[in-house]
């Protein structure tokens, strides 16, 4: 099964160098990075110069940056997906502007797309952007591309995390993860606020977790961008807990994977239409503060 790579840009680059593109990538980790470097890996596989994007032959000027066009998940104010620039073997898929959720629809067009014949007879590609929000039927209709890719074809899916996503999607790509380059180069105050938060959250009482929960009070479409944060910063810090708690063999992590777990189902329930943000993250505090309460004993 593929393996997270530590040390992505190289293996992107030697992939690109060798000739040995996998049909599909997974790149995780916070930020743009991940959408970043997927954007650069597309567009240096239909590049014409090895290890591109060279930005000088006609390939890499039909992708190049431009206005992108807003999506729409629906399909009724704007596409399903685009192309990256205006190369014609280049897509990209998003959540849909105010959107909280990769839908089906989009899925299934691409997969529509990619089925097509290549318009220059090349390599094809497509990137996946917040790929963490497809939610199950979406990532089971992305599993058909995956099991059986279209020739010279390559799918990226870039996400926050990859927790989100089922272990059948995740076992079909190559993983690489920008975690660490990404925490050293881009320091973020406001995350290290949330994790000195939760470093005392085994002391914090009932009605603290709910006055806590009720900062994400508020409409759906307004407050779920705050939640997808709080919950991968609160997914980093319990998997900090565990490799801390890996280099004591005597401590017990079973209530920090049990935790684990949650954020992830919690994950899952935000996806879900008729959600409720702040009863979201009222279940995540609860299985944070109960995963800590062994360091108070």
């Amino acid at each position: 099964m593929p393996t997270a790579s530590s040390d992505p840009p190289n293996l992107l680059r030697r992939s690109l160098e060798s000739g040995r593109i996998h049909s599909a990538y997974l790149l995780s980790g916070p930020g743009s990075t991940p959408r970043d470097a997927a954007l650069d890996f597309v567009r240096a596989l239909v590049c014409r110069q090895a290890g591109g994007p060279c930005e000088d032959c006609i390939d890499c000027r039909r992708s190049s940056s431009r206005e992108p066009i807003a999506l729409d998940g629906t399909g009724r104010k704007g596409p399903l997906l685009r192309h990256v620039g205006d190369h014609a073997d280049l897509f990209w898929v998003e959540r849909g502007e105010g959107d909280t959720r990769v839908r089906i629809g989009q899925v299934r067009a691409l997969q529509s797309a990619l089925h097509l014949k290549s318009n220059e007879g090349g390599r094809r590609a497509a990137v996946i952007a917040d790929a963490e929000w497809m939610n199950q039927e979406a990532q089971n209709a992305l599993l058909r591309i995956l099991e059986e890719p279209p020739p010279r074809t390559t799918l990226v899916l870039a996400a926050a995390t990859a927790a989100g996503l089922l272990a059948t999607v995740r076992s079909r790509c190559q993983r690489l993860s920008f975690e660490a380059d990404f925490a050293a180069e881009h320091p973020d105050p406001e995350r290290e606020a949330m994790r000195g938060r939760l470093d005392g959250i085994a002391a914090a009482t009932i009605p603290d977790l709910l006055d806590w929960a009720a900062e994400y009070r508020g409409a759906r479409a307004t407050v779920v961008g705050g939640v997808e944060e709080f919950l991968e910063t609160a997914s980093r810090w319990v998997h900090d807990r565990v490799l801390t708690a890996a280099r004591e063999t005597e401590t017990d992590v079973t209530r920090d994977l049990d935790a684990f777990r949650t954020l992830s189902d919690c994950r899952k329930t935000l996806l879900q239409r008729n959600a409720n943000p702040q009863m979201v993250v009222e279940r995540a505090l609860l299985a944070l503060r109960e995963s800590a309460e062994p360091a108070l004993r």
